[in-house]
């Protein structure tokens, strides 16, 4: 016998909604606590630049997880391709143009590395790219000779660089409004992608069952291959943007990017009874994590806590996508 009581249909409803009611009553909560601060349009433009980064790794983790992969080394490589970035646009003195094409496709053919542990040698996912972060970390640091690249520094092997400041063109890509209008465009890239194109149903086919996508004729290697190549330029974007936000590659400038942007993730997944990674409930999911993070600093709230917020957060946004779901609750009489 199937329960379908208003009970039931409620707590559904919320675990479908949860996020977004989270969301609502915190912009409440702190709009009463600190009033004007908080409902600013400054503070409104802080926010959205706080979240951009956040949002950018987060949907390239999106595009990860919809055939049910997992990169827990997307944001080490992250850290790598702003070192790369710094040092074409520095170093070499290449265009700002030129500079961000060969980033994106570099950060593309070292991504070919974990395809090939995860697809050629079936590696797991998980196994593969926890394995993979000491590598690009170690990979980082040996290209820069161990420490950051910034403005006016000699290269790694003791020249004076070709520039020697940035311009204000690639400053600009980390700051307001650039860096909102690229997470923007990132997420409207993968909501159409995955949404409304058949290669995003195919990914989505073999997130819900890897073997029965692989019967229905989908190539799966294929399509799985498709995704991280997608997932490598979108994580060179988010790496060009904190480069141009920090006036820096910075050692380990990334790394801190990726729970917030997994947080996104699964609290995404739980949005409208979704139960799978989506471009829109991702940005659900990182202004969640970024209002937190801003109304609790307002609040006076000291930095440290705020990791075990956001933790929280993954939680509670795990329990919303993994608990029992309305839809399979049965009880037998």
């Amino acid at each position: 016998m199937i329960q379908t009581g208003k009970p039931k249909e409620a707590a559904g409803f919320f675990m479908d909604w949860a996020a977004v009611i989270a969301l609502g009553v915190a912009v409440v909560v702190f709009a009463l606590l600190r009033g004007g601060s908080f409902l600013s349009a400054a503070n409104a433009v802080n926010i959205l630049r706080s979240m951009s980064i956040t949002t950018i790794f987060a949907i390239a983790a999106t595009i990860t997880m919809a055939p049910d992969g997992f990169d827990m080394s997307a944001c080490t490589l992250a850290t790598v391709s702003s070192f790369l970035f710094a040092s074409l646009f520095l170093w070499f003195g290449l265009p700002l143009w030129m500079s961000v094409v060969l980033t994106v496709v570099l950060t593309i053919v070292l991504y070919l590395l974990t395809m090939f542990l995860i697809l050629v040698c079936r590696v797991p996912d998980m196994l593969a790219t926890c394995a993979l972060m000491f590598v690009h970390q170690g990979l980082g640091l040996w290209w820069t000779g161990g420490g950051a690249v910034s403005a006016g520094m000699p290269t790694a092997w003791g020249t004076a660089p070709l520039r020697t400041g940035w311009t204000e063109g690639a400053l600009a890509i980390g700051a307001a409004p650039w860096c909102i209008l690229i997470m923007l465009a990132c997420v409207a890239f993968a909501f159409i992608f995955l949404q409304y194109t058949r290669h995003g149903r195919c990914l989505y086919a073999m997130g819900s069952n890897r073997t029965a996508a692989a019967y229905s004729g989908i190539p799966v290697k294929k399509y799985r291959f498709l995704a991280g190549m997608l997932t490598a330029a979108i994580l060179a974007v988010g790496a060009i943007v904190v480069c141009s936000r920090n006036s820096a590659a910075q050692i380990s400038g990334c790394d801190s990017y990726l729970m917030p942007s997994l947080a996104a993730v699964f609290v995404g997944r739980s949005v409208g009874g979704a139960e799978k990674p989506n471009a829109l409930g991702t940005l659900v999911g990182a202004a969640l994590v970024a209002v937190l993070e801003n109304g609790l600093t307002q609040m006076g709230v000291v930095y440290y806590v705020l990791p075990a917020v956001k933790g929280g957060v993954l939680v509670l946004a795990l329990v919303a996508a993994y608990g029992p779901r309305r839809r399979s609750a049965h009880v037998i009489s």
